[in-house]
């Protein structure tokens, strides 16, 4: 049975804050929608200080969803770890681990925009120091036992619902990454098709005697929107899908692997790459892909238009995968 995930990041670079808040009310309102039409997966993710209104705050947002759902997961892919206290960061994923009986699975990664890191007042080259830092806090932290931390001895309660802890993936496309997951025997998640580096997170974990597993992206992923007429939808909407292709290359450079990668300028470039699409039912079925990403809201998508995409997938597009 095919994957199928709805992708949130509640973009909106022309919002205010009173149409900026019908966004998230809408998205919450499509993920009680998917919750119950068999969707497996939400999606979202962290930026800061994104003039589009990139949503900065994942885990509450997962909090939201969860009380608005009663089976769906929430993956947030990812957080940007050396952001973050360790300690606070436990106990918020604890609690959404106990809220949602076990939905949360979270990704940490360490980020790739150092503008991000200015504006918290994070050392950028302290990035792998501090994540190493925060998994190997966390893991204790999970335990419900006092622990050694800086210097002092605390204790993190309540432990969390999920036993052992939490899933928790190390996110990245580094050999340092890979290398911090098998030795801390937590799973890795490339964040693209990077089979070599899948390999070398494998020779890593027999190396250090740990166990785990790579949640990698396929080789071809792209992000969905469904309609009646394409043709008619990317002239009308293409703009949005490539607001958001565009911001992404302003971000990215020579060393970042993302399976979200665009070099188009235009829309017509950015429909002929095929990153993005917008297809028909019929032709989303025919794909007969192991993943299907959905994302309505992409880029500041009209709702209107959202929910038709969001309504054709799961009507017309799951009942009819295998």
């Amino acid at each position: 049975m095919a994957f199928s995930v709805v992708r949130f990041n509640l973009v909106d670079p022309d919002a205010t804050p009173e149409t900026l808040s019908a966004r998230y009310r809408a998205a919450l309102d499509m993920a009680s929608y998917a919750d119950t039409h068999a969707v497996d997966t939400l999606q979202t993710e962290e930026h800061h200080g994104a003039t589009n209104n990139w949503l900065p705050s994942p885990l509450a947002f997962a909090g939201a969803i969860f009380g608005a759902t009663k089976r769906i997961a929430v993956t947030v892919s990812a957080v940007i770890g050396p952001l973050y206290d360790p300690l606070r960061l436990a106990e918020e994923i604890a609690v959404l681990d106990l809220l949602s009986a076990g939905r949360l699975v979270t990704v940490a990664g360490i980020g790739y925009r150092p503008a991000e890191y200015e504006q918290l007042g994070v050392e950028w080259g302290r990035r792998g120091k501090l994540q190493d830092e925060l998994l190997e806090t966390i893991l204790q932290a999970w335990t419900g036992e006092p622990f050694e931390f800086r210097g002092r001895t605390v204790q993190v309660t309540p432990r969390p619902f999920t036993q052992p802890h939490p899933l928790l993936l190390v996110g990245g496309s580094s050999k340092a990454a890979a290398r911090r997951a098998a030795r801390l025997g937590l799973p890795f998640f490339p964040s693209a098709h990077l089979p070599d580096l899948e390999a070398y997170y494998n020779e890593q974990l027999a190396a250090h005697g740990t166990e785990g597993f790579c949640m990698m992206p396929t080789a071809e992923v792209p992000l969905l929107h469904i309609a009646e007429d394409p043709d008619s939808a990317w002239a009308a909407y293409g703009k949005h899908f490539l607001h958001e292709a565009r911001t992404y290359a302003s971000w990215q450079n020579k060393d970042i692997h993302s399976a979200v990668k665009s070099s188009a300028t235009t829309v017509e470039e950015l429909r002929d790459e095929g990153v993005y699409r917008i297809l028909t039912p019929d032709a989303c079925v025919a794909l007969g892909l192991d993943n299907y990403v959905l994302h309505p809201l992409a880029g500041g998508m009209p709702l209107d238009e959202g929910w038709r995409s969001l309504r054709l997938f799961c009507d017309n597009v799951l009942p009819r995968l295998e």
